[in-house]
């Protein structure tokens, strides 16, 4: 590595903020940049450690220690070449993903592991300021054509792969502009959608056409879809939220978190929204839901001014180093304090939610809940709760926020009428290893096929699946498989 001593030397630095009271303010991103000396201590970090745990802890593989080097030499187009060989879409993992990578560096066995996720987005947006970033049209077509139903990043993923290798290639979105959570569901405080287009102008240039308002199955026949394309990839994600079917939960004030979220980022881009608001302003808001969306929940919230702000979760508190049921180098549950909580909310572990409470009107008015206790099996996991007597409560609210993660992908429309198998979870049934489904020319990638995960595992299946259709349409593939470490 540039330089053997460098993580003896340097301490982890995260870039700076702007203050929490300002930033909830706006709806921009609020990370300030890395100062270039900066970012040069934190590219030495990495160790020559001989066995680079961190590229099998993501699900990308990416080639990591080699383009930490190369930040360290400041050759910038080189760190963007590795990046890219394996990775569509660093600028997007660099904000929003967990960093499993981190979770596994070897350095993070006993100090605070290098900052991977940090130097990636500072590697793609500095080589989109030096001009790196082009777009690149394959030279010869093959002549076939592939549909992409979805444009998700596993969509997004799968398009751009396909579209490399020469195959014409069209992405459906039901949704009025492309990216599917990308666009509405990270809100633009951790993703601004200038990103998202900056990305999406550059496929379009490579050739890729994007049909929005295009939902497949309702005003586009499937049967025109089967007969145009050589081959069909599925890639419309996880959708049908998980409910909460309790007493009152027909009180008005009680929304799933993406509905609530997605009217806020279409708020933001200046597109309207068509369906009842959702305002949390001056409202005492309860988060259902521990993970990152009841994070954006929160953030939300805050910046519609709510009165009040209170997450949630029925599992106990995660803990916040790792157990020896958490061995590095695996990716530890632990507690996580994001950006959205230190802007302000109560938060709470072990409560279960036993009756929404409505005025005379029906409007939500308080939540009843309970402590749990939970029983543990050998290796420590929660396997069942008791509730606490005398611990019932009624907490006044007027906005309870559902943010307890997706059950399957929608079946009613497409898959139906496809006739796709599905698994006993209700995703598609694809092979991790074809990708393929029961439907020999329809393909499968992402949430659809895995079930809810990480944006960084969507574009993961989305290249996999992409390796899988291209031997499908022509026998053999150049495009690089996961465990295989290639440049572009």
């Amino acid at each position: 590595m540039g330089k053997v001593t460098g993580f003896q030397e340097y301490d982890r630095v995260a870039p700076t903020r702007e203050a929490a009271t300002t930033r909830v303010k706006h709806y921009g991103e609020f990370l300030n940049e890395l100062p270039p000396q900066e970012l040069n201590n934190q590219a030495a970090r990495c160790m020559d450690c001989g066995v680079p745990f961190c590229q099998s802890g993501c699900p990308l593989g990416n080639v990591i220690p080699e383009f930490n080097d190369a930040v360290y030499q400041a050759k910038w187009e080189d760190a963007a070449n590795i990046l890219l060989s394996t990775n569509n879409f660093p600028e997007f993992t660099g904000r929003i993903c967990p960093a499993p990578c981190e979770s596994a560096c070897v350095l993070g066995i006993n100090r605070p592991p290098v900052s991977i996720e940090e130097i990636e987005k500072h590697i793609i947006e500095i080589a989109f300021e030096k001009g790196f970033i082009k777009a690149k049209k394959p030279l010869i077509r093959t002549g076939k054509k592939v549909a992409v139903i979805g444009s998700g990043p596993a969509g997004l993923a799968a398009a751009a792969q396909l579209n490399k290798v020469g195959h014409e290639v069209t992405v459906f979105e039901r949704d009025d502009a492309p990216g599917g959570l990308l666009r509405y569901g990270i809100p633009d405080f951790k993703l601004q959608k200038n990103i998202v287009d900056r990305r999406i102008d550059l496929m379009k240039e490579e050739g890729i056409i994007f049909r929005c308002n295009a939902n497949v199955g309702e005003n586009i026949e499937i049967s025109t879809i089967l007969r145009d394309f050589s081959a069909v990839v599925l890639a419309g994600g996880s959708t049908i939220p998980r409910d909460l079917p309790i007493e009152g939960r027909n009180a008005k004030g009680v929304h799933y978190a993406m509905d609530f979220l997605k009217q806020q980022n279409k708020r933001v881009a200046n597109r309207a929204v068509e369906v009842e608001d959702i305002f949390a302003s001056g409202k005492n808001v309860i988060v259902i839901g521990g993970g990152d969306t009841g994070s954006d929940c929160i953030g939300t919230s805050n910046r519609h001014g709510a009165s009040s702000v209170t997450q949630f979760e029925i599992m106990p508190m995660p803990a916040q180093a790792r157990t020896e049921n958490m061995p590095w180098p695996t990716y530890p549950m632990l507690l996580k304090n994001t950006s959205s909580h230190e802007e302000g909310a109560q938060r709470a572990w072990s409560v279960n939610t036993k009756k929404f409470i409505a005025d005379e009107a029906g409007n939500l008015k308080a939540l009843q809940v309970i402590d749990v206790e939970w029983e543990l099996d050998a290796n420590g996991r929660p396997v069942k709760f008791n509730e606490v007597a005398g611990s019932e409560r009624d907490l006044p609210c007027e906005l309870v926020l559902l943010a307890m993660g997706f059950l399957h992908p929608q079946k009613e429309g497409l898959l139906e009428k496809l006739g796709v198998a599905l698994d006993n979870r209700g995703n598609v049934n694809a092979s991790e290893h074809t990708y393929q489904t029961n439907i020999a020319k329809i393909f499968a990638a992402g949430d659809v096929r895995r079930g809810q995960s990480l944006v960084v595992w969507a574009i993961s299946e989305g290249r996999e699946a992409a390796r899988k259709v291209d031997e499908y349409l022509m026998g053999s593939t150049k495009l690089a498989s996961r465990d295989a470490v290639a440049y572009a």
